[in-house]
């Protein structure tokens, strides 16, 4: 969606008070906009020596708590979340020409929350997330593949559990900062910071 044909790209100074709403609306206008996957994020850790790390995870729910991803709690990326407490996310829909970046504290899921969306995740999927150690060395794809074979005998005919390993991380933001694409790379950044109970929101230069 071309940037000149969106008349209201101040949209954040009409109902300044709820970037949750706002980034709720963006989320929907890009599940029906971007030809790839609208739910995908960059997702920023840090160590404990100050090295960051990037990857791509898959948004898998927002409210006024937070915004929710799932991952295996032994990968690098799970150890530093449990670590440090904190993380960035960065969602790009370059169809719409709306970028949202969001940094906050990091906390798991219940169990129960877990549960309930690895009940709804494809079978194949299921067996996968038992199948890999994720993050650590395996000498060869044939033997991951042979892992999972193992696993779908092991698991044939009945329910498959989520794994103790498996499960999600909850960002509940302190930042929530949104980008409109504009002619001539003055874009639109609209950054809201939460003081205590409500949140304050500022205009940025591109």
């Amino acid at each position: 969606m071309p940037s000149d044909v969106v008349p209201d790209r101040d949209r954040s100074f009409v109902h300044p008070g709820d970037p949750i709403h706002l980034f709720n609306e963006a989320f929907a206008r890009a599940r029906t906009t971007e030809p790839f996957d609208a739910t995908a994020m960059t997702l920023a850790t840090v160590d404990e020596r100050g090295m960051p790390s990037a990857r791509v995870v898959l948004l898998k729910g927002v409210d006024e708590g937070g915004f929710v991803f799932f991952t295996n709690y032994d990968s690098r990326k799970a150890r530093e979340l449990d670590g440090q407490r904190v993380a960035a996310l960065c969602v790009h829909w370059p169809t719409a020409e709306e970028q949202v970046r969001i940094e906050g504290t990091v906390t798991r899921v219940s169990a129960e929350e877990s549960d309930a969306y690895f009940a709804t995740r494809p079978r194949r999927s299921q067996l996968g997330a038992w199948a890999s150690d994720q993050s650590r060395p395996v000498e060869s794809r044939e033997v991951l593949e042979a892992r999972l074979r193992e696993l779908e005998i092991r698991f044939e005919g009945n329910t498959i559990p989520r794994p103790p390993h498996w499960g999600g991380y909850r960002v509940t933001p302190s930042v929530i900062e949104f980008w409109y694409g504009r002619p001539n790379r003055l874009h639109d950044r609209i950054r809201y910071e939460r003081a205590g109970g409500s949140w304050t929101h500022t205009r940025l230069y591109p």
